[in-house]
């Protein structure tokens, strides 16, 4: 080509899907490598929390043994002090409830331990506090004055999920509703020890000390609910029975059973996986512990019902 004549740049073809792939190689190597570590700072973040809230239950966060041993989950009471779940019990100082309604009773030995019911999973409380005033109209005025007249605690709804994974769980549940369907009723009938004695009076405790402890209630209505399209889990319950007859010996015939009792046979309870249980109770107090209160210490946690002998005012 002759010098000050114009060249014409030549086009190369380029192969669109080539350079395609090699992008979108590169782009996924960066993303990956960019996902890894949004996972690693992620999982080392969820870790760092749950060894946290394992060493404030009070397990210790060892890699041995969150690693090694295995175990397996139940709902077996913690021998720990600073137990914390919401519980419903029999009073310690109540010796002829307790053995009237948990002595050789297989049907509640599962709550014989802790002398009552506790829900499993963290349940929502519903608290109220209220003070009540009567206005006293004056005349020419805008304004009524406000004569104070009580305060009072209204009733507390405590609703909790109840999961039940095993026969062992099952076994609990049964318990627990037969527990609350015992303390809503009066001592009637053939009972003549506490023969007359309305429904027991329970000790309300949980979260820790100065939220509830040892605080007196009664039971005014529960509520269990059995969901439709759930599992249930069967469990083996003794018969009322079977104690009688294992030690008599007898077929079942005096007592009044229509035909012979086998000593080995026993019943089945079925037990939803889960369900919700909405207990609904209400404090009370005596003549005589009201009269201990105090609200100068009060305001000090000093009422809280740790002490021995003492219960908790809310």
């Amino acid at each position: 080509m002759s010098y000050g004549e114009l060249s014409v740049p030549r086009i190369m073809p380029i192969n669109i899907v080539k350079v395609y792939k090699i992008l979108q190689g590169k782009a996924t190597i960066i993303m990956a490598n960019e996902f890894g570590r949004i996972v690693k700072n992620v999982g080392q973040g969820f870790f760092d929390r749950t060894l946290a809230r394992l060493k404030g239950a009070g397990v210790t966060p060892l890699d041995s043994q969150i690693g090694g041993q295995r175990s397996m989950a139940k709902w077996s009471g913690r021998n720990d002090t600073r137990d914390w779940r919401v519980k419903l019990t029999i009073p310690t100082g109540a010796s002829a409830l307790r053995k009237a309604l948990l002595e050789n009773n297989n049907l509640l030995a599962p709550l014989k331990d802790i002398g009552g019911i506790f829900w499993p999973l963290t349940p929502a409380v519903v608290i109220q506090h209220s003070a009540n005033y009567n206005p006293l109209a004056q005349t020419h005025s805008n304004y009524p004055f406000q004569a104070y007249q009580n305060s009072h605690v209204d009733s507390m709804n405590i609703i909790g999920e109840f999961p039940v994974q095993n026969q062992q769980d099952a076994a609990h549940w049964v318990a627990t509703v037969n527990f609350l369907r015992t303390v809503t009723k009066m001592f009637y009938g053939k009972d003549q020890d506490l023969k007359g004695n309305p429904p027991p009076i329970l000790h309300m405790s949980g979260y820790g000390d100065h939220m509830f402890q040892k605080v007196p209630v009664v039971i005014n209505t529960f509520n269990v609910e059995l969901r439709p399209g759930i599992d249930y889990i069967s469990t083996k319950q003794n018969t009322v029975y079977q104690g009688q007859l294992a030690s008599t010996g007898s077929t079942g015939r005096e007592l009044g059973l229509q035909k012979e009792f086998n000593p080995n046979s026993i019943d089945q309870t079925w037990a939803p996986t889960l369900s919700n249980i909405s207990v609904l109770v209400t404090p009370i107090y005596s003549r005589d512990s009201a009269k201990n209160f105090s609200l100068s210490e009060f305001a000090r946690g000093n009422l809280n019902g740790k002490g021995k002998g003492e219960i908790g005012f809310i």
